[in-house]
């Protein structure tokens, strides 16, 4: 599995060439590269956490121990960073809105599961199944969707200080314009950084925490710089636990998608004989999800902004993953590093959210457009049309004790539209639309070129 050949002269990735999976440069430059992939993960990592109330150290300590699960799994041939997945924050939201968090640590950990059944299916059976039942114009959909229904959310942060919201709005998008590269894909980590700074400068840390009592400085100042992270358990017998597994079961959707994206994405880089792994990697992230919901992190997913740092730097090589999984451990076990980020302050988070949302939802409307999707056939017109609307909206149905929101709604409108209408289009023998092959989406949260 260690077995890693030297690449050329072991410091340079050759001309026309790239880095394979089983290959690596010197370790001095691996380590380097490493580094570089946690720095590339940290900001949309660390953003799930934050926005959810989930503790930051155990999310990282999580995701570094699931990236180094999905290498053993994959066979130390597909090289990936497994960070904090934003198609969890809606469900967390609102699990957490009306419960402990044990409940939506239950629904994350039901997510894992679900996932990692998915993954051996795909393992035995192949992949044409999931294209079957999630088309580019449904995928699309449910993308798109769940990032559209987190709007109300940006809004409720945005308005807690307007002016800092709007300079940290303002600082992501001019990151995102003006630099190419991996500056441009830190985009959102970096408007983060100018809104922590304005609002530094004009006293909000200086206000205290209505619960602790202390200003966020009094906060990190108190932290140690070594503990253990805050660890929870999922509570299964929590009331409405139940009703509340409903809301993260279209995550797994969007987790499939990304997975087999990112795979696709690798093999037309490297080997199309990486694709062979795709049902591992289905369970690797499954497993890896299911033990962070175990332990009171957030649910994990394949990285675009590290595929980004991989197609930027040629090296696909997954002795890089090793160095960035460990050293994302390492980083867990600083509670000052976690009272930094639990002291953003909301103004901060409605300023960048209002970006990263509309980010989620565009993603959903490129793979409309890369797949070339044709709104003249009235079942997409209708799939795409009211599964956004009931989405956007936030529609809720309540079934005896169960409560179904906007994202399950929209998910299953989405389904069944697209595949009854099609099937009363056979039986009229207007034809039925052509789905194609799922995209490779790319990272939710990350850049929506990828």
């Amino acid at each position: 599995m260690f077995g890693w050949t030297l690449h050329g002269n072991g410091r340079d990735v050759a001309p026309g060439k790239v880095v394979a999976p089983g290959e690596r440069l010197n370790w001095p430059a691996t380590i380097a590269i490493g580094v570089q992939h946690v720095v590339a993960m940290f900001g949309a990592t660390f953003l799930v956490p934050t926005l959810t109330g989930f503790p930051v150290p155990t999310t990282l300590l999580f995701s570094g121990i699931g990236t180094i699960l999905f290498l053993i799994i994959t066979g130390n041939r597909l090289p990936s960073y497994l960070g904090s997945s934003f198609a969890f924050i809606a469900p967390i939201t609102a699990a957490t809105a009306s419960g402990a968090i044990g409940s939506a640590l239950a629904g994350i950990v039901a997510v894992g599961v679900l996932l990692a059944i998915v993954g051996v299916v795909v393992q035995v059976a192949g992949l044409k199944w999931v294209d079957a039942l999630m088309p580019p114009v449904v995928a699309g959909a449910i993308v798109a969707l769940i990032g559209f229904n987190l709007a109300p959310t940006a809004w409720s942060n945005f308005e807690a200080d307007p002016i800092a919201a709007t300079i940290t709005l303002a600082a992501t998008i001019l990151f995102a314009v003006l630099f190419k590269g991996f500056l441009g894909r830190i985009s959102i980590f970096l408007g983060v950084i100018v809104g922590y700074v304005y609002s530094a400068a004009t006293g909000a840390f200086g206000v205290p925490n209505a619960v602790t009592g202390l200003t966020p400085a009094e906060a990190i100042s108190q932290a140690a710089w070594i503990g253990l992270p805050e660890f929870h358990v999922p509570d299964f017998a929590a009331p409405g636990t139940w009703s509340t597994l409903a809301m993260f079961l279209p995550v797994v959707l969007v987790l499939v998608a990304e997975n087999v994206g990112h795979v696709r994405g690798v093999a037309t880089m490297t080997s199309s004989d990486v694709n062979r792994y795709t049902g591992r990697a289905l369970i690797a992230d499954g497993l890896a999800t299911g033990l962070a919901g175990a332990g009171g992190g957030s649910g994990t997913t394949t990285y675009g902004e590290n595929i980004g740092v991989m197609a930027a730097t040629r090296v696909y090589s997954t002795a890089v993953y090793w160095v960035a999984g460990f050293a994302a451990i390492l980083l867990a076990f600083s509670p000052k590093v976690g009272a930094v980020f639990n002291s953003i302050p909301p103004g901060v988070l409605g300023g960048v959210t209002t970006a990263l949302y509309g980010l989620i939802g565009i993603i959903g409307i490129k793979i409309w457009v890369d797949n070339r999707v044709d709104f003249s056939r009235p079942v997409n017109q209708y799939t795409a049309a009211v599964s956004l609307v009931v989405g956007i909206a936030g529609f809720t149905m309540h079934i005896e004790a169960f409560e179904f929101g906007g994202i399950v709604l929209g998910t299953v409108a989405a389904l069944v539209i697209y595949h009854v209408g099609n099937f009363v289009a056979r039986l009229r023998g207007s034809g039925a639309d052509d789905g194609g092959p799922i995209p490779a989406v790319g990272q939710i949260g990350g850049d929506p070129e990828n």
